[in-house]
């Protein structure tokens, strides 16, 4: 039986809902106007003076619906039960979406950059900050495997994660499948490739898979890769950090001579 319209809506808008926790977290997304904020989370347990005072009186002053909750229930809402601090806040973002409902709607051309177990908070946030800014259609992001979208990530990107292009997926080799059934290039960055990623024009779509920081591309991944591609070294230097990796592979259309 197929989802009814009502229920595919409803879970449209929540694949674009960050659950954003911490007291000076949440107070900084309400101190954003530019930031649509579906509603406050409190527990019941808090003491509603200092930040948890304030966070409701800002919510109350943009008029976003303030919910309370038993400490449990807040921290499945929050997922993180010991860093919430008994406080979350549901952000709209807009350019979230489930990658299988957003792959119709990609360019011709579209440049998408897939995170394959990126484990460093700090890390993520810096890819997600270079890849908003620069030349990437969409940022694959499976919902295993990589570090959780939480306020170190936030901090590391600049606040860009809650405009970014975010896809989401359940697993990234089935994903990167998918990318290949529509003619996709899916390109592994790996240093022992024999082309580099300045030498390499697609005249399609193409996916750049960004790999551990340790263990590089998953054999999942890389089962489903098409070509590789590497990053040129000199003296000596094996290996970039993979946030520096993501910078060139946002910027590598531009830096390619015309």
């Amino acid at each position: 039986m197929s989802d009814s319209p009502e229920y595919r809506e409803r879970k449209a808008f929540f694949d674009r809902v960050l659950t954003v926790y911490g007291r000076k977290p949440v107070l900084e997304v309400l101190q954003n106007p530019q930031l649509h904020c579906h509603a406050l989370h409190l527990a019941q347990s808090n003491r509603e003076q200092g930040l948890v005072r304030d966070i409701r009186a800002l919510a109350e002053s943009r008029d976003i619906p303030v919910n309370t909750h038993s400490r449990e229930a807040l921290a499945r809402i929050s997922r993180n039960g010991r860093q919430d601090q008994g406080v979350a806040v549901d952000v709209l973002c807009p350019a979230f979406r489930q990658f299988t409902d957003a792959l119709p709607d990609l360019p011709p051309r579209a440049r998408l950059l897939a995170l394959d177990g990126i484990t460093n908070p700090q890390n993520l946030g810096m890819i997600i900050r270079s890849a908003a800014a620069g030349e990437i259609d969409g940022i694959l992001y499976a919902r295993g495997g990589n570090a959780a979208l939480g306020p170190l990530v936030i901090k590391a990107s600049a606040g860009t994660l809650y405009r970014a292009p975010l896809l989401l997926c359940d697993s990234l080799p089935g994903a990167l499948r998918l990318c290949r059934e529509r003619q996709m290039e899916v390109c592994a960055l790996a240093a022992d490739a024999t082309q580099t990623l300045f030498e390499f024009n697609p005249d399609g779509g193409c996916v750049y898979v960004l790999g551990n920081e340790t263990e590089g591309v998953s054999p999942g991944a890389l089962k489903e890769a098409t070509r590789g591609l590497a990053i040129p070294m000199r003296n000596g230097v094996e290996s970039l950090n993979v946030a520096v990796t993501a910078s060139l592979i946002a910027y590598a259309g531009l830096m390619r001579p015309t």
